[in-house]
């Protein structure tokens, strides 16, 4: 019923990389996406309505009926989603790879689709940095699969038909909400490659606006020219507009004026003289 939170199995899957194509690459790209990942429901044999799919543009939101076992999800849908990618990528000079986020807790219906904080942290598994820097370092692979801890311990430990939990490996990623724990495993590897880099570093930032950023800091500014460097004070001798005195005795009193001094060095060499 509408306004009531019932208990689901949460699926949020994103496309790595969509933020760097075109405008007209872009209906391809969801053309292939929701073949793919439909195409594993079905062969997993999870179907309306115990499957409700939202469109996030780049990614689908999937919910499943408390009945659906969650193990079917963790076992047969995500081989079935990996052997499809394989197949779909095949001879493709962009190839589609996905991040795949799983969480199970209360959701909420309502006219515009589905919310609640379980909602909010599968697809934050999807989107988080370790998952993206997992897939990139997994050269060749289409798919990497981000399980929460509670998924983790009730549903993968266990094990199950196609699923092995020693495929998985634990990373503390920084959210949101805070820090979390979460199990990462790209089918058809013993274990998921470590991040070749520390993706919280870059969490904020999308990958168009890390492309941006990097071609402003190639660029310099419009004209395509650094900015000059600042120049340190004239009748000073220091660097980046710090201003330093240098100051010889040459009585019994240091006398000494400027507008800024950061830095004095007196020569008393001599003593009074």
């Amino acid at each position: 019923m509408e306004g009531e939170a019932a208990y689901g199995f949460i699926v949020n899957v994103d496309a790595q990389g969509s933020g760097l194509l075109s405008d007209a690459e872009k209906p391809e790209m969801r053309r292939r996406l929701y073949d793919v990942t439909g195409t594993a429901f079905e062969q997993a044999g999870i179907r309306p309505p115990r499957l409700y799919q939202e469109d996030r543009g780049d990614g689908i939101l999937g919910v499943l009926a408390p009945d659906v076992p969650p193990v079917r999800v963790l076992g047969e849908w995500v081989e079935h989603l990996h052997q499809n990618l394989r197949e779909s990528n095949r001879h493709l000079r962009k190839p589609l790879r996905l991040r795949v986020g799983l969480h199970i807790g209360r959701v909420t219906a309502d006219a515009h689709g589905r919310s609640g904080r379980a909602v909010d942290l599968a697809c934050r598994l999807a989107d988080c940095g370790v998952a993206k820097a997992i897939l990139k370092a997994a050269d060749g692979a289409p798919l990497v699969v981000a399980a929460s801890d509670r998924v983790h311990e009730d549903f993968i430990l266990p094990g199950g038909r196609w699923v092995d939990p020693q495929h998985y490996r634990r990373h503390d990623v920084e959210l949101k909400e805070g820090r979390s724990t979460a199990w990462f495993m790209v089918p058809g590897r013993s274990q998921p490659p470590e991040p070749h880099e520390s993706p919280e570093e870059h969490e904020p930032l999308k990958e168009q606006e890390l492309l941006e950023e990097r071609e402003r800091d190639t660029a310099g500014g419009p004209s395509g020219e650094r900015p000059p460097r600042p120049q340190a004070s004239k009748g000073t001798e220091g660097t980046e507009g710090r201003f330093v005195k240098n100051i010889h005795q040459h009585g019994g009193g240091d006398v000494f004026a400027a507008e800024r001094i950061e830095t004095i060095n007196i020569d008393r060499r001599g003593g009074d003289r």
